[in-house]
């Protein structure tokens, strides 16, 4: 027998309050076992403890500037929130306080949710690398997915908890659409620290990433990580920065913001109680997914059985889903017989393991795709890159065909409730997926760190690269489900706002000039938002490439040490010198932090002049346009990306990677990477952020026509130009070379060298002359 119609708020959050408790207690369990496990010092290799200590200091450098600046500018939008719902009241005067309170709970939170997984997974990098050393490959396969699991489970249980807490404070004596109101400012806080922390972290980890490889790998001839690279530690501070803290604020924001559409549109207390119900039991049965995971693999390198690795993190992944199939028909079945609604949770997790194996076959080395691009080396970067681009834009298809089988069977079954109970069922495993994604970066510190001691034996860096190998794959099928989850709560938000804003059927009307010129200008905001990315990477890493050029010329013990490390020269202990890696760590942060500013204030004034200005038609028309551009140009990059990093590893593991078809490969990786971590992923959240911050002011322009009070409108039209200008002025949108003051400066002072050779010499020429007359 089921529920009443009635249930009470606190019914109806219960299960998430408590499962986001026990996942902290998860947690808690986690961490014990984590820390307990052994590093350096105590296997006698302290070097590793302080290149880790390296890697987690200009971590925690980057959180600390980024975070100085968000800090101010979210209590900016906090006051200006304040201010609209206080001068347009909605239900009563405490609406500004309401809408404030949930915009800075969910800011904070998803801040917490980055920084606690950056400090656990600097510390879980050097103890898989000592796992591996001391231990079996399944030994460093426990703590890095352990460390993953924190990540991941540290996302949900914020999330969850958060959440419920706030929609019981925020909701006192409010209805649940009253409460909905406010609470989309939660989703509004996530969803703008989620974008800059992607897109700063993405242009740092680039950055770092493409100048220690073009100089490093491509002209210094050295490996990867190699500790004589001076962007070396910066490029291992990047893997956090972008593939942790980054991509936890990315699907913090996805897990509340596909609850908050599901309660929006939901027309009975059962409906709003099950997004919180079921993200609950997908917690539980996430932590039960977490024991299935181990490997009787060995530790063989690029020789090692990948499917048999991916299978290993895979068993937990489909027990969680078995179990969690199960919880989630009991639940249906006590908020009473909801079987249209569990149909849709079940097609919702079936298409993200679905996008998944799709997204792994495009970009997985073991397969057709990646091995294309490969052969294309043989002939030059160019057709690697060529090859590259048609691999990703036929990777949409797949992806593109299960999203629109899901949304019209979903609507079909349950209307746009299915299609937002969908994305909620796709994404209530995010504790054990979101591990298996985090994991990888753990993977690649703990290979970084294994290579850049040269004490530790050769035997551990085949186990460290086995393990990097399957990150890969796990960071790609990360990315591809992202993508997906974007995609349904994106549309599911927009269903909301089209709700909310009092707008029917018929006043969105396709060949309609303003909904058409809506749906036009939405197209083209992602392409300007990955343009915008995609240059600041480029001017970020030339930065990096310059100071690491600058390095390897005027240190001449480096460059000794460099030229043996070429040949494979062993270099003694008193005769190895290291760079000033501190230095690119500090040009990597400030560069991204000053870039992350045009793409995130865009994202957010965009719809607001669209919606005040113009009108709520046009901003469904805008928001259209955008999902639609944004998710073939997301898939696009991520999964070109991907392959190209894979197509590179293969050349590795096949021992070309020296050759002129290896050397190709890496140019296709290096025009990859920003594709893959920066551009690609960020668009996921520029959709759904510019849906949330559409769905936050929705009541504020309900029931306008077009052009309706258009005066407020100019507010933030006229911000969006002072941003531009005052960017243009600061030199941060600009066509300007960024190495220009930079490379004339090295010109003279090499002139100068050679000038002061030049007088040496003459002064030599007269000093021999007199003694020849003597």
């Amino acid at each position: 027998m089921g529920f009443p119609d009635e249930i009470s708020a606190v019914v109806r959050v219960l299960p998430g309050l408590i499962a986001g408790g026990l996942a902290f207690v998860f947690i808690f369990m986690l961490q014990a076992r984590l820390y307990a496990a052994k590093v350096g010092k105590d296997i006698g290799h302290p070097v590793l403890d302080r290149l880790a200590g390296q890697i987690k200091s200009g971590s925690m450098a980057f959180l600390a500037e980024e975070y100085k600046y968000l800090g101010a500018f979210c209590t900016c939008l906090a006051l200006v929130l304040v201010l609209l719902f206080s001068v347009e009241t909605q239900t009563s005067n405490t609406d500004g306080i309401r809408i404030m309170v949930s915009f800075l709970a969910g800011a904070i939170l998803s801040a917490t949710a980055g920084y606690l997984g950056m400090m656990v997974a600097t510390d879980g990098n050097v103890r898989t690398t000592v796992a591996c050393t001391a231990g079996s490959l399944n030994d460093g396969l426990t703590v890095a997915f352990t460390t993953g699991s924190i990540m991941g489970f540290t996302v949900v249980g914020l999330g969850l908890l958060g959440l419920s807490s706030m929609y019981l404070l925020v909701g006192i004596d409010y209805n649940n659409k009253e409460t909905m109101v406010v609470l989309t400012g939660f989703g509004f806080g996530a969803s703008a620290i989620a974008l800059f922390a992607r897109v700063a972290g993405g242009i740092y980890t680039k950055a770092a990433d493409v100048g220690a490889d073009l100089v490093g790998k491509v002209e210094a001839g050295i490996d990867e990580d190699d500790p004589h690279n001076p962007a070396v530690i910066a490029d291992n501070v990047g893997d956090n920065v972008g593939d942790v803290a980054g991509m936890g604020a990315d699907l913090f924001e996805s897990y509340v913001g596909s609850i908050i559409a599901a309660a929006s549109l939901a027309e009975s207390d059962a409906q709003v109680a099950l997004p919180f119900w079921i993200a609950g039991a997908g917690i539980i049965c996430s932590a039960i997914g977490f024991f299935f995971v181990q490997t009787k693999e060995e530790g063989a390198g690029w020789n090692s059985n990948l499917g048999a690795l991916m299978f290993a993190l895979e068993k937990g992944m489909y027990g969680a889903g078995i179990f969690f199939l199960g919880a989630a028909a009991a639940v249906c079945h006590v908020l009473g017989n909801m079987w249209d609604e569990y149909l849709c949770i079940v097609i919702g997790l079936v298409a993200g393991m679905a996008i998944g194996k799709f997204t792994e076959y495009f970009t997985s080395l073991d397969f057709a795709p990646v091995m294309s691009i490969k052969d294309r080396g043989v002939t030059g970067p160019a057709t690697v890159i060529i090859q590259g681009l048609g691999v990703g834009m036929i990777s949409c298809v797949p992806t593109v065909v299960i999203l629109c089988i899901t949304i019209i069977a979903c609507d079909a079954i349950a209307s746009q409730y299915g299609v937002a109970i969908a994305a909620v069922g796709m994404l209530a495993t995010l504790g054990i997926t979101l591990a298996t994604d985090a994991y990888g970066p753990v993977a690649d510190n703990a290979g970084g760190l294994a290579e850049m001691d040269p004490s530790v034996p050769e035997e551990v860096r085949h186990k460290t690269d086995a393990l990097d190998a399957l990150g890969n794959t796990t960071a790609a099928t990360g990315k591809g489900f992202a993508i997906g989850s974007a995609v349904l709560t994106s549309l599911s938000l927009l269903a909301a706002f089209k709700d909310q804003a009092g707008l029917e059927d018929g006043d969105l009307n396709l060949a309609d000039p303003i909904v058409l010129s809506g749906v036009l200008f939405g197209s083209m905001l992602p392409f300007m938002f990955a343009a915008l990315t995609m240059i600041s990477v480029g001017k970020a890493a030339a930065e990096i490439i310059q100071e690491v050029r600058r390095q390897f010329r005027e240190n001449p013990k480096l460059k000794e040490c460099i030229l043996k490390a070429m040949q494979g020269i062993p270099i003694p202990p008193e005769e190895d010198t290291l760079p000033d890696s501190d230095r690119c760590v500090a040009i990597s942060t400030k560069s991204s932090v000053r870039e992350m500013v045009a793409p995130g204030c865009y994202a957010i004034l965009a719809p607001l002049f669209v919606g005040f200005l113009v009108g709520p038609r046009c901003l469904v028309g805008v928001l259209s346009g955008a999902i639609a551009s944004g998710c073939m140009l997301a898939i696009m990059m991520s999964n070109a990306g991907g392959a190209w990093d894979n197509g590179k590893k293969l050349c590795e593991k096949l021992g070309i990677k020296a050759t002129d078809q290896g050397k190709a490969c890496v140019v296709g990786d290096t025009v990859g990477d920003p594709f893959k971590d920066t551009s690609g992923p960020a668009l996921n959240i520029l959709i759904k952020l510019m849906s949330m911050v559409s769905l936050t002011v929705a009541p504020l322009i309900k029931g306008n026509s077009d052009w309706d009070n258009f005066y407020w409108g100019i507010i933030p039209f006229v911000l969006f130009l002072a941003v531009t200008y005052i960017l243009v002025q600061k030199e941060i949108l600009t066509w300007k070379d960024p190495l220009e003051s930079m490379v004339s400066e090295a010109q003279k002072a090499e002139q100068s060298k050679e000038a002061v050779e030049m007088g040496a010499i003459v002064v030599s020429g007269g000093e021999d002359k007199v003694d020849n007359q003597a």
